[in-house]
């Protein structure tokens, strides 16, 4: 791959040729680190694999120019128009690697239980010899890259390492982008010799001697194993998103979530906004939807009322932990956005667009313009007339099939986002005055709901819903649980998970816990509308929120928690009458009676680990609309 200065030379048994790796500009030994567990580790692995040729990654700019010159050579990579989309790429994977493989995602935990009803599970001795077979040989042909990263800020008190070893120079080229990687990572860890999650990523498509590659290499076969007694991570067949960013979901929810119970703080699904009132106070939000419920748009929102200012922090994945004074501060570990690009526009997110827009990211799965440019559906409010779609057919309006895949995704830095509010580069994170949790339902859940206390938010939290849409397999409209918007990233039993946030709360200057908020940008009104017009508007909520933490807003008692009173949310401009708010946030007791039947079938899923504290809210709530 011409990167010789950091490249282990092995010999025809796959053993180190020599001790050190050479140094191209002196031609003498120089070695890449020393940390003996990883020296060790990298040995390991490519005694196991057998790459052509081991690469340590440094992060350097000439590093990502190499590589990147070298996938649009190989085709993996097509160069977009340099000057409306600088330094940026689109990829096309194979179609049968598009998306997260939940069904092969496996929490391997020495205790079956211990995994819990929401993961799949393997005995971990057998999913290791399974692996260890899958692995052997699977990186012959192939450069073997270790790439030393850090979540969050590596000045942290408490900073997380990772080193992922991959044989996708596109994993590396995107982990550049979602993570702080390279030697300063890896001088970082030898000082402090680190602990590091071992993250093993292989496409398993092994190259004989003289076979050419194909463009998006992968297999048929998919796993991705998370050991949670080790803290290690094996993902093998796909090259795709998170399933080969091992550095996203694995680490920062599935095994973040594990340290976080056994170290005492948070790893959690959620965006984190900073808002300014107009009295210049600083707030900070974080808040939790499941996927297709507006997450990115309120990360990155435009208030549309006047005086007050929207910053962000980060959009997908939010670490909490209780700072000295018993506050709870929250931390953005990533370091790029990985968004779906679908329904991301300039009428719906302009500030996620103007940080595209920057360049330096890379598209996979959308579609090419005639100009050198890339779209997708609900990028511009009109279809461009003629496209190549990413199946690379030729595609128009008329075509009758989406250009850019349903999950096509863009892949940028954070820091090119105009709105980054400036605590994003603060080591240990902001103060969280609250916390949303959200859902997309057409009726039942108020537009927001204030909890009455910690645990009531957390019972908010344990019964989040959304009903499917048509994006997804299956019925249409069916409530699907999803607690905390952390089903597919939990990386331990659900209910110790739920007991965990309990237990966290003791540990607080109870002062100064978040409030706990439901919010539902989805409700319809009779008719079939929005009873909310949500994006923008959704700031009014946030007013009202922050107004409820300041003691000035009024709100009405109801079973569940209080809502807004129609005249307590800012109107100014909009086309509603306080009426309209109450019923956007009325509480139907018919609604809530099938309701609390759903919320018993998903509690007894829990078996033995619901913590009787939820138990408890659930009874008081069924008590209270009994005598409503």
């Amino acid at each position: 791959m011409g990167h010789d200065a950091r490249q282990l030379v092995l010999d025809e048994n796959g053993e180190n040729a020599a001790s050190q790796p050479l140094d191209s500009t002196t031609g003498e030994a120089a070695a890449p680190t020393t940390h003996q567990a990883l020296l060790a580790w990298v040995k390991e692995v490519a005694e196991l694999t057998q790459p052509d040729r081991v690469y340590w990654v440094d992060g350097s700019e000439e590093e990502n120019r190499s590589l990147t010159n070298e996938l649009v050579d190989a085709g993996t990579l097509v160069r977009l128009n340099p000057e409306t989309f600088p330094n940026s790429f689109a990829a096309f994977s194979d179609p049968k690697d598009v998306a997260r493989v939940e069904e092969q995602t496996f929490i391997c935990s020495e205790k079956r239980e211990d995994a819990g009803f929401t993961n799949n599970w393997m005995d971990p001795g057998e999913m290791r010899a399974k692996l260890n077979g899958l692995f052997a040989g699977s990186m012959r042909g192939r450069t073997m890259y270790v790439v030393p990263f850090v979540m969050g800020h590596l000045a942290a008190e408490d900073p997380k390492f990772g080193v992922e070893i991959t044989d996708s120079a596109y994993v590396v080229a995107s982990m550049r982008i979602m993570a702080n990687i390279g030697t300063e990572v890896l001088r970082k860890m030898e000082e402090v010799d680190a602990f590091f999650v071992p993250a093993l990523h292989s496409v398993g498509f092994p190259l004989a001697e003289g076979e050419e590659d194909v463009t998006w290499p992968c297999s048929d076969e998919k796993w991705i194993v998370h050991f949670p007694e080790d803290r290690s991570i094996w993902s093998y067949g796909s090259g795709y998103g998170g399933n080969a960013l091992l550095g996203k979901k694995c680490y920062a929810l599935r095994i973040a979530s594990i340290m976080a119970r056994d170290e005492g703080w948070l790893a959690e699904h959620m965006l984190i906004l900073k808002l300014t009132s107009p009295e210049q106070k600083d707030y900070y939000v974080s808040a939790a939807f499941p996927s297709a419920c507006g997450k990115t748009n309120l990360a990155l929102l435009d208030p549309t009322i006047e005086g007050w200012k929207v910053e962000t922090l980060g959009d997908d994945i939010t670490w909490m932990r209780f700072g000295k004074e018993g506050e709870l501060r929250a931390v953005n570990p990533e370091a790029g956005l990985f968004g779906v690009a679908p329904g991301t526009g300039w009428s719906t997110n302009p500030n996620a667009m103007r940080a595209i827009a920057k360049g330096n990211s890379i598209f996979t799965n959308v579609a090419l313009t005639d100009d050198g440019g890339v779209w997708w559906e609900g990028m511009t409010d009109e279809a461009p007339a003629h496209l190549t779609d990413w199946l690379g057919q030729e595609w128009t309006p008329d075509a009758g099939r989406p250009a850019a895949h349903p999950n096509s995704r863009f892949c940028t830095p954070i820091d090119q986002i105009d709105m980054l509010a400036d605590e994003y580069h603060s080591p240990n994170g902001v103060p969280v005055s609250a916390i949303l949790f959200g859902g997309r339902r057409k009726t039942t859940v108020p537009l927001v709901t204030e909890a009455r206390d910690w645990a009531s938010g957390i019972f908010m939290g344990s019964t989040l819903s959304s009903e499917t849409t048509a994006a997804a397999a299956g019925q249409v409209g069916v409530v699907r649980r999803d607690p905390m918007a952390m089903l597919p990233f939990m990386g331990y039993d659900a209910g110790d998970y739920l007991r965990h946030w309990i237990e966290l709360s003791g540990k607080a200057n109870q002062e100064k816990l978040p409030k706990i908020f439901l919010v539902n940008w989805f409700r319809r009104t009779a008719d079939g509308g929005f009873a909310w017009p949500g994006f923008g508007d959704n700031a009014r909520v946030l007013k009202w929120v922050i107004e409820r933490l300041e003691g000035k807003a009024d709100a009405v008692e109801t079973p569940i928690g209080f809502v807004p009173t129609g005249d307590s949310i800012d109107l100014t401009g909009l086309d509603m009458t306080p009426a309209d708010v109450e019923q956007a946030v009325r509480v139907d007791p018919q609604e809530w009676a099938t309701e609390l039947e759903g919320i018993d079938e998903w509690y007894h899923r829990f078996g033995p680990t619901l913590p009787q504290e939820l138990k408890d809210r659930l009874a008081e709530l069924k008590d209270r609309f009994a005598t409503a």
